[in-house]
């Protein structure tokens, strides 16, 4: 499978290396935030998820996720686009037995250690960037992208590259931070932790939830729904300062250093926080829509 490329700024070809750097050192320390390898923030549900367990937490955010791509009883060809370590993929696996599950990703320790977590199951990953797959168009029923499409700064190249991989009244649900304001509107603090988010992240730039519903629309999707979970993630953003504290306890007493790429984890771990402190700057949402 020979992965196809496209043209990027020098900017962008840029973040796009620190990324791939990035994950590729940096995604074993996620096993300290999420035993199950879940890369992104949760979903608070009460009588579901306990505010001291984060894992209930990051679970629900893929129960979520699952909810909202409305998957029937039917052969469903699931893709996540940017998997990471693919734990949504399993979540997804484990729960619809008629689910068959490929991944994305452009790191290669994501590829290996993913496809090992996957033995035995009904998916796979794969080295593809989400931009520009080799799938065929209308190849599946489901897509979905999780803290993922901020890296390539919420590029409209994403999402018509999802439009066109999904069949007609295949479902795509996209979960991420967005901004609330153009980037020149943010207030000082919120401009500050902005930069150092997308800088220690290795993310292009984030885009307003008003612009991805503008471009989902453009490419001819329907049922378009913005949600605003920002009350529902930040019990788990709060984790933070004690993952963060108890990651760097954990190599001090073992005696072992901190990579370049942790240390860059951690920072920009501190300034999503920072940045969920600006509500009128910053917002977590979830957005899903059907292909015509």
């Amino acid at each position: 499978m020979k992965t196809r490329t496209i043209p990027y700024t020098n900017y962008s070809e840029k973040n796009r290396l620190e990324m791939v750097d990035f994950y590729n050192e940096a995604t074993e320390d996620y096993k300290f935030w999420s035993k199950d390898f879940n890369m992104h923030f949760g979903y608070f549900s009460w009588f579901k998820t306990n505010l001291f367990r984060r894992d209930t937490m990051l679970n629900e955010m893929n129960t979520q996720i699952m909810k909202r791509l409305q998957i029937k009883n039917t052969k469903n060809r699931l893709i996540d686009l940017g998997c990471g370590m693919g734990a949504t993929m399993r979540y997804a696996l484990n729960n619809f037995k008629n689910v068959i599950a490929y991944g994305v990703t452009l790191s290669d320790f994501q590829v290996k250690k993913g496809n090992e977590l996957l033995k035995g199951k009904n998916g796979i990953i794969i080295k593809e960037n989400y931009n520009n797959t080799f799938f065929q168009s209308n190849s599946f029923d489901s897509a979905i992208a999780i803290e993922s499409f901020c890296h390539s700064g919420h590029n409209v190249n994403s999402l018509k590259e999802a439009h066109r991989i999904l069949k007609p009244k295949g479902r795509l649900v996209i979960a991420d931070a967005f901004l609330k304001k153009n980037h020149n509107n943010l207030c000082c603090g919120g401009k500050f932790a902005y930069q150092k988010l997308c800088e220690h992240w290795s993310l292009e730039k984030l885009e307003t939830h008003h612009y991805i519903k503008d471009k989902l629309e453009e490419l001819g999707f329907t049922n378009i729904k913005i949600e605003d979970i920002s009350y529902r993630v930040a019990p788990s953003v709060l984790h933070v300062p004690f993952a963060i504290s108890g990651f760097i306890l954990k190599k001090i007493f073992r005696f072992k250093n901190l990579k370049r790429e942790s240390l860059h984890n951690l920072k920009g771990s501190f300034y999503a926080l920072l940045s969920g402190l600006h509500l009128k700057s910053f917002g977590y949402y979830i957005i899903s829509a059907s292909k015509q």
